[in-house]
């Protein structure tokens, strides 16, 4: 199963949205985007 993202230039980690949600709560930034929810070109 692939999904396709119709902004193919979004984060892979954090799916776009610049963070991860943490299990014991909070968030963190994602590091590979630094929080920009973009794809470093």
């Amino acid at each position: 199963m692939t999904i396709k993202s119709l902004d193919s230039k979004t984060c892979d980690y954090c799916s776009g949205k610049g963070y991860f949600q943490l299990v014991l709560g909070g968030s963190e930034t994602c590091t590979c985007c630094e929080g920009t929810g973009k794809k470093k070109e």
